[in-house]
């Protein structure tokens, strides 16, 4: 056989495995979008805790951020999600910070270093991420009461602003999702 038909078979080959392996797992899913309901999980808290579900918190509003301790832009955001927990703390919303990290040690240091006291959870694995479909960090998401999705942050965010500030108190107080919406 000549250099140039191994060359035709081979490309032939590859094309077939590509397929097959394109065929075997189907397409792949649907983008999440705001109006869906919100993947379900169960993770394991950075400080011990009991873990958390999210079917648990049905009822709040949930800021579920994902990170790494590698992601520097993960960093910056870090104090004015660690400000916007605090302003509103004693309200039907909670701040889920999943990390990525394979490792606990950096996770604990991280969260030492930056005086961080909301719930950081553990997604080693990326089991979680990859439900969300996140796959740059940070990537945020905000859950309404009834376990939907109304709106996807990709990239870092001034959760310091007023418009993140507002929305979320007012989502909290049990209004419903308005025209202003916070910027996506």
């Amino acid at each position: 056989m000549s250099s140039r038909g191994g060359a035709i078979a081979a490309a032939v080959l590859v094309a077939v495995v590509v397929f097959a392996a394109l065929w075997a797992t189907g397409p792949p899913p649907e983008p999440i979008r705001p109006g869906q309901e919100a993947p379900g999980f169960t993770l394991p808290r950075l400080d011990g805790g009991a873990p958390v579900s999210l079917a648990d918190l049905r009822g709040k509003v949930v800021l579920l951020n994902f990170w790494a301790t590698w992601c520097k832009p993960c960093e910056d955001e870090m104090p004015a999600m660690q400000r916007l927990h605090q302003a509103l703390a004693g309200t039907d919303f909670e701040l889920l910070a999943v990390s990525t990290d394979e490792e606990r040690a950096p996770v604990e240091e991280f969260r030492k270093r930056l005086g961080l006291g909301f719930p950081i959870l553990l997604d080693p694995g990326k089991e979680v991420s990859v439900a969300y479909q996140t796959y740059r960090y940070p990537e945020s998401y905000l859950i309404g009461r009834d376990g939907r999705i109304l709106a996807r942050y990709i990239g870092p965010r001034d959760w310091d602003a007023a418009v993140y500030h507002d929305r979320i108190r007012r989502l909290a107080a049990g209004e419903t999702q308005g025209p202003a919406a916070a910027p996506e």
